[in-house]
């Protein structure tokens, strides 16, 4: 059994399909929520073919962290210098991930409030969507790893 949680915050997305698809990773990775500042999409239309929606909470407002859920760690995703590779990173038990927009980068005012700063070692930039599906799968993975070495 695992403990914690997991949500995601999003700053100013702006393509509908990428915040479609980080609702279905959210949603097949078993976060709690996710949470939407400044979004330039309208919900309405974004591609949600699992209907993650129906099962999770999607808050929209003009501050991210006020929507941060109650002891959860917040995590900035970004390429930003003293970021730690995500392969180097211990997941808290329950975190808040935080993601910059498509065309941009977390500022410092979002990279103050978050206690990690995390990065994905890669070639050239991933899009959102593709980021938010890598950083919850190490968490799960890292947690299945964890759990098998407590169960031996």
């Amino acid at each position: 059994m695992t403990r914690g949680f997991s949500s995601i915050g999003l700053v100013r997305p702006k393509d509908k399909a990428n915040v479609g698809s980080v609702l279905r990773a959210a949603h097949c990775y078993g976060s709690s929520l996710v949470a939407i500042q400044g979004d330039r999409t309208n919900l309405s239309s974004i591609t949600d073919t699992s209907k993650a929606a129906r099962h999770m909470p999607v808050l929209r407002g003009d501050d991210l962290f006020a929507m941060c859920p109650h002891l959860a760690v917040p995590v900035a995703v970004d390429l930003v210098d003293g970021a730690i590779p995500l392969p180097d990173f211990t997941h808290p038990e329950s975190a808040f991930y935080v993601f910059g927009p498509e065309d941009g980068t977390l500022g410092s005012a979002h990279l103050l409030k978050c206690k990690y700063r995390v990065m994905i070692p890669m070639n050239i930039c991933m899009n959102l969507a593709a980021t938010v599906n890598v950083v919850l799968y190490d968490r799960m993975a890292k947690q299945m790893a964890k759990n098998v070495r407590i169960a031996a």
